[in-house]
């Protein structure tokens, strides 16, 4: 396992192509006011100890130590020992609805943006609990499994869009059947299912499966993005906006937050339905609910120390930098001897 400490110091590797280029346009450069000067035989006498082959590996060798320097800012560590920890917390699963009508602009910066905002927050607020992710729009697809790893977590929320499942739709239903199968531990008594949607479900038996999900344990929480006068559905394209989505009419499809789809359905497992206008008011009422439920013990194993490995790549940065000092641009006597690429020829 290894972590990296500075990831910032990454964007300096957009300086080596900058530098190719400029040294492409140079010997461009130099060779076109060259042909002015004389013809190529006429400078190959004049200089006949000038290697373009060295120019070029002093140009590789200046970017592998330039290369490895940033590295060694990044300053990368791997986890040298394994621990078992044994904590207390909740498993929350989130159930994110990713269907066509989340791009729907009501809530900034939109339905679906904001659904993640609203995970990633409340992420932030935990300390001890397993979180899961399941995606859904006509189908629900598991995106990660319970973990403790909030870094995952967030990153795989980060990835989800409206085209990572091709049938649309908004099937709470299965979101709920698939949650039910996160819960590895059946003793576990608090087992909690999140699930941020607009409401706008398509085959209304969401509330019967919530139904036999609170029978397992299972406490649904929802969470409506939107607003209940609705909006039209953008069809993008680079950003800007060319229409908008319309039915076998031809009439623009208005979006609307079903509020009461999703209040029979926290209903019906314990649970309680939350408004997602407000973020930090959403993040303290879940941060609230979970504080008042029994925590589970459980152990995972994760690294507990981890090494410094910045003064490997340092150490090459510097020998990559004095091999450069000392490679010289004209021709090494042995080695044009050999006339590897045919250079006299």
């Amino acid at each position: 396992m290894f972590q990296l400490e500075e990831k910032i110091w990454f964007w300096l590797l957009l300086i080596i192509p900058v530098v190719i280029v400029i040294f492409l346009a140079l010997q461009l450069w130099k060779r076109h006011v060259q042909k002015k000067f004389a013809n190529e035989q006429l400078l190959k006498r004049l200089s006949p100890n000038k290697s373009t082959l060295k120019s070029v590996l002093k140009l590789i060798v200046l970017c592998l130590a330039f290369a490895s320097l940033t590295i060694a800012m990044v300053n990368p560590k791997i986890g040298t020992k394994l621990e078992t920890i044994k904590r207390q917390g909740v498993d929350i699963v989130f159930a994110v609805d990713v269907s066509k009508s989340m791009l729907a602009e009501d809530i900034a910066p939109n339905r679906l943006e904001k659904s993640k905002q609203l995970v990633t927050q409340i992420i932030n607020n935990l300390a001890s609990d397993r979180v899961g992710i399941i995606a859904y729009a006509g189908k629900a697809f598991p995106q990660l499994p319970i973990t403790t790893d909030y870094a995952s977590a967030k990153m795989f929320l980060q990835s989800m869009n409206t085209d990572m499942l091709s049938s649309q739709g908004t099937a709470i239903d299965e979101a709920i059947q698939l949650a039910k199968t996160y819960y590895d531990d059946e003793e576990q008594t608090n087992r909690v299912l999140i699930i941020i949607s607009d409401g706008e479900d398509h085959n209304n038996i969401a509330t019967s499966v919530a139904e036999e999900a609170s029978d397992e344990g299972i406490k649904i929480f929802t969470i409506g993005v939107g607003d209940t006068k609705g909006a039209p559905i953008p069809i993008k394209r680079n950003g800007i906006i060319l229409n908008y989505k319309k039915d076998n009419d031809g009439e623009t499809v208005i979006t609307k937050l079903n509020e009461e789809t999703l209040i029979d359905i926290a209903k019906e497992a314990s649970g309680q339905y939350i408004n997602g206008t407000n973020t930090s008011e959403v993040v303290e009422t879940i941060r609230d609910i979970l504080n008042n439920m029994d925590k589970k013990e459980f152990e995972a194993k994760q690294f507990a120390e981890y090494k410094d490995q910045f003064q490997w790549f340092l150490g090459l940065g510097i020998f990559f930098l004095l091999i450069d000092i000392f490679l010289l641009e004209r021709k090494t006597a042995w080695l044009n001897s050999l006339n590897l690429f045919n250079e006299n020829l």
